[in-house]
């Protein structure tokens, strides 16, 4: 007997693509950049990378139902470890359970992304200030072998040039001593990278502003500038937000204001 519609499920054929370039940048984030877990993670983790780049890549919609069942039959795997890997995407927020419904893919929300982006700024520019102080010759060189798979990426797609930034914002962070607060970057990137994503996508121009963010980052970097590349990182950081936060709630911020104070 098919499905009621209303239950709001997937097409989890999607699923068996082939491993892409956004798909190993979400592995990246999934493992928490545990670069001895690439080729020997465990199934559940497998699963869970596979499910959370549908998630990102916005082929599972918010709301839909992540049944156990369906996804061992697509996948050919008994559902243990589709049950862990639910639980996975639980702890990045992808996926939230609820009774007698079971995992349901969150809806991207303004307030955790506001949330996300501040702690994430603090961390980040905090990280990278140690970086640019402690390995300036490695850091200027990281740039050097990254900004022309960005700008090429930026000529392509909204997607490729969010797998090309993410892989660029997670060499800089491996560069970082403080092993805590990679962790701790590490922890939320998939969750960043889900966000981001969304601005891309909705304001391909968002790509080129913060292309040009990333030149003028390695302009700094090799002048040795610590307080000018801390600047301009915030900036770049400030913008990936707003353009996110647009793609929710597309009122321009002036009207907000306005709104506010008329219902004040």
């Amino acid at each position: 007997m098919a499905r009621n519609k209303t239950e709001n499920i997937p097409d989890l054929s999607t699923l068996l693509t082939p491993k892409n370039a956004l798909m190993l940048a979400v592995e990246r984030a999934v493992l928490r950049g545990r670069e001895w877990a690439y080729t020997s993670a465990p199934i559940a983790e497998q699963i869970a990378v596979r499910l959370a780049a549908v998630i990102t890549l916005d082929l599972v919609k918010a709301g839909q139902r992540l049944l156990e069942k369906d996804i061992s039959e697509v996948l050919r795997v008994s559902r243990a470890p589709v049950r862990e890997a639910l639980h996975i995407l639980e702890r990045d927020r992808l996926v939230e359970f609820q009774p007698r419904r079971g995992a349901i893919v969150t809806a991207p929300d303004e307030d955790e992304l506001r949330d996300i982006f501040r702690v994430r700024s603090v961390l980040y520019l905090t990280m990278l200030e140690e970086v640019a102080r402690a390995s300036p010759v490695e850091l200027e060189a990281l740039l050097i072998a990254h900004m022309p798979k960005l700008a090429k990426a930026a000529n392509e797609s909204a997607d490729a040039y969010t797998v090309e930034s993410f892989l660029l914002n997670f060499a800089v962070v491996s560069l970082c001593r403080n092993r805590l607060l990679v962790d701790i970057l590490h922890s939320i990137s998939l969750r960043t990278m889900r966000y981001v994503r969304l601005g891309f996508v909705a304001a391909p121009q968002a790509i080129q502003t913060s292309c040009q963010a990333w030149h003028e980052l390695q302009m700094a970097t090799t002048q040795r500038d610590v307080e000018q590349l801390i600047s301009l990182a915030s900036s770049r950081l400030d913008e990936a937000r707003d353009a996110a936060i647009r793609t929710l709630d597309p009122e321009p911020e002036s009207s907000r204001r306005t709104h506010a104070r008329k219902t004040a």
